[in-house]
């Protein structure tokens, strides 16, 4: 979309972002002129690289990068158009040529850095023709829609506070080394490119996809971390395609980047700078600039290493919440997908090679000593390196708004808080759970004992309206584990007692959840007993909490009023409420349906269902899988299609859990339609997705009639094995 195609009042009022921050009567003109070339040497060089491989490989020869759908995503963004082939290039960037104006002011400097984006785009895009994979690790290059969507729920609701993108050559490798820690301490999702990469790894930073710092490359490649911050404004924002000013605005609002440029600053960077500024993004360089050579909170000179990040922060308005743990090791949700491998580990619990289980209780306040922390049995230095040992972990909660239905919501976020801990690992739940303490951390003085400083500092701070005192016991003694676990057992089966009675027709209200309306302005989930959320995090329980804790948060009940369709699951109240609360644009939403009007879809789903007309069922897919589906989509491209907010009969997000349901599609011909899911998926459901089908009427081998990748990726290669194993879909009355 150009600038002409914009209303005058929006433009303007965009723009006032930049009002007022360049000193007209003495502007950075050096910058300006530096922001000018740059421009000038991205599209010339960008003309260059794009001649070459139209005369080899041809016009009509195929462009994008691997595992997106959001084809070139800069330009997609930005201008709306599609781009798929060489020959639909040429035109692009002569636009974007004809921008750069001669003319030295911020405004003209924007667009040049407008014209560098598109330019570092094109140049990068030309690196995956013909199926290249251009990088290695621990060089991540372009980001594939997964990892855009992995992370989303933590950006959504900012426990991710922010984006930095670390640029150039620090001064030492010790420096850089610090600056990343600091930045992974605080949370922050992190780029690097140039050599600061070789700096941080030298340093012995933890990078890459599972710990948010992303390696992406050198030169041109730090437009990775541009078009991953645009794809989650499509994907999460509801933001058409092509809406520049809105693209622009919500970068600016709810992405909350910044650029920290380290070292030497030639003309290219300068450019690749306003392209950040365009996008609301502040630049920070260590660089002596003279004062006309700045513009304040938008290109700024910070010499002082030791307070970089505060200055950065405080320059894009982030603002977090310390919690002072004492432990010593950093907490963050950086360290939320790190990895211990065996080789790097210094003790472990459970994973079936020992005892273990997690238990979470409410008690009395005279049963309760608010921060005790007991270890019973051996600590980690009493055990051999790489060994193993039981353990027991209660978490004894108080609190007068506590309920006991919570336990279990506060006994699943276990798994979370505990991750967050570099250097700990922490895997399933109840009595299934295997944890892991790294070399790293023990080296660094992290104790058995320090699992529950973790635990008393989080609870209280992230549920503190319904958690008054804290107390944790760790019990490393193989008999008294055993003996403990009998009775956290009991706990387990009272809670299994009332959750099978815990129907969406045993309930008065359903609970919403908008936490990811920053990103999905237009969705709304509901929450009902038998259907979860769609990321797979939310439970009718945790709502329930979660309005309990903060009644004016994301989470609010649902009055079940004014059925209109009991089999579709339609309620007045729950219209009205999605009505009301998604920008009055769905007006009705039905629960047990994805054909008739199905809840919207945001783009933190775990799985995407999509009808399969040749096969009258439906197909899904999931996430963790990346290939080919039958319906000729795969995950990234289908999210394009119903993520955003967007209610899509046909197509519906849901969570994985959501397949066992006794709702499951109930009013479509519920888990008979099922007639292609991953192998992945399949299996992990396993022995519980064969009681469904039993408890259906569908018998015991009903899943192995379910068709995977194995079988086929196509409709003609699945079909003839639905045929042939008698798939209950073929005769089931039409989807369509």
């Amino acid at each position: 979309m150009s600038e002409g195609v914009l209303t005058r009042d929006w433009k303007e009022s965009f723009d006032e972002i930049y009002d007022g921050a360049v000193d007209e009567a003495n502007p950075p003109l050096k910058l300006f002129e530096k922001a000018y070339d740059g421009a000038v040497i991205a599209t010339s060089y960008a003309e260059i690289l794009l001649n070459q491989a139209i005369r080899r490989y041809g016009a009509d020869t195929k462009v994008g990068y691997p595992d997106t759908g959001y084809y070139l995503p800069v330009i997609r963004a930005l201008s709306g158009e599609a781009v798929e082939t060489l020959g639909e290039l040429p035109p692009i960037l002569n636009r974007m040529r004809n921008q750069i104006h001669e003319e030295l002011n911020f405004d003209n400097a924007r667009l040049c850095g407008e014209a560098a984006a598109y330019s570092a785009e094109i140049i990068e895009a030309l690196r995956y023709l013909d199926g290249a994979r251009p990088h290695v690790e621990p060089w991540t290059g372009f980001l594939g829609d997964p990892v855009v969507r992995r992370y989303g729920i933590l950006l959504v609701d900012w426990t991710i506070p922010g984006q930095a993108v670390v640029m150039g050559k620090g001064k030492s490798s010790e420096e850089v080394g610090k600056i990343i820690m600091d930045l992974q301490g605080k949370g922050f999702m992190i780029f690097l490119c140039n050599q600061v990469i070789e700096q941080a790894i030298e340093a012995g930073c933890k990078l890459g996809i599972d710990f948010i710092a992303f390696p992406i490359g050198n030169f041109t490649q730090v437009i990775h971390a541009v078009n991953y911050a645009l794809r989650a404004g499509i994907a999460f924002g509801g933001i058409p395609p092509g809406e520049r000013q809105d693209t622009r605005d919500y970068q600016r609002r709810r992405v909350r980047a910044f650029v920290l440029q380290l070292g030497e600053i030639d003309e290219v960077q300068v450019a690749a700078h306003f392209a950040a500024i365009f996008l609301g993004f502040p630049v920070i360089t260590d660089q002596e600039l003279a004062e006309d050579e700045q513009i304040p909170n938008w290109y700024v000179s910070h010499t002082n290493y030791e307070d970089l990040v505060q200055v950065a922060m405080e320059i894009r308005g982030i603002k977090l919440k310390i919690l002072d743990i004492p432990i010593p090791i950093t907490v963050g949700p950086a360290f939320e997908g790190e990895v211990i491998r065996k080789g790097d580990m210094r003790v472990e619990f459970g994973g079936g090679r020992t005892t273990a289980f997690e238990l979470v209780e409410m008690v009395e306040e005279d049963q309760i000593e608010d921060g005790k922390i007991e270890v019973i049995g051996p600590e980690i230095d009493d055990v051999e390196e790489g060994k193993s040992l039981p353990l027991g972990l209660v978490v004894k909660i108080f609190g007068r708004k506590m309920q006991e239905d919570f336990e279990s919501v506060l006994e699943r976020r276990l798994h979370y808080l505990i991750n967050y801990g570099e250097g700990l690992w922490h895997m399933a739940q109840r009595d299934t759970i295997w944890m892991r303490i790294s070399k790293d951390a023990a080296a660094k003085g992290f104790k058995i004992r320090d699992y529950g400083e973790l635990l008393v500092a989080k609870f209280k701070d992230e549920f503190p309206s319904i958690v008054d005192r804290v107390q944790v016991t760790l019990i490393t003694d193989a008999d008294k584990v055993d003996k403990e676990l009998e009775r956290a057992q009991e706990f387990y089966s009272a809670r299994d007692e009332r959750l099978k009675g815990l129907t969406d027709e045993s309930v008065e209200e359903f609970y919403s959840c908008i936490l990811c309306q920053s990103f999905a302005p237009n969705h709304c989930c509901v929450v009902t007993p038998e259907r979860l959320g769609l990321c797979g995090a939310v439970s009718w329980l945790d709502g329930k909490a979660a309005y309990e804790i903060d009644p004016t948060g994301p989470n609010r009940p649902i009055q079940k009023e004014g059925l209109v369709d009991e089999e579709k699951g339609i309620w007045e109240s729950v219209n009205e409420y999605v009505y009301n609360n998604t920008n009055r644009t769905i007006e009705e939403c039905s629960m047990y349906s994805f054909m008739d009007r199905p809840m919207t879809s945001c783009g933190c789903f775990e799985c995407i269902m999509a009808i399969l007309p040749e096969a009258n069922g439906v197909m899904i897919t999931t996430r963790e899988y990346s290939g080919d589906t039958p319906i000729g989509m795969t995950f990234s491209t289908l999210a394009g299609t119903c993520g955003g907010g967007v209610q899509t009969p046909g197509f519906m997000g849901h969570g994985r859990a959501y397949v066992l349901s006794k709702k499951f599609i109930s009013a479509d011909g519920g888990l008979g339609r099922l007639v292609w899911i991953p192998k992945e998926l399949k299996d992990s459901l396993g022995d519980e997705l064969r009681e469904r089908a039993e408890e259906d009427g569908l018998g015991a081998d009903f899943v192995d009639k379910i068709a995977d990748e194995t079988v086929g990726v196509t409709a003609e290669e699945i079909l003839p094995f639905l045929e042939e194993k008698g798939h209950p879909a073929l005769t089931m009355d039409p989807l369509m």
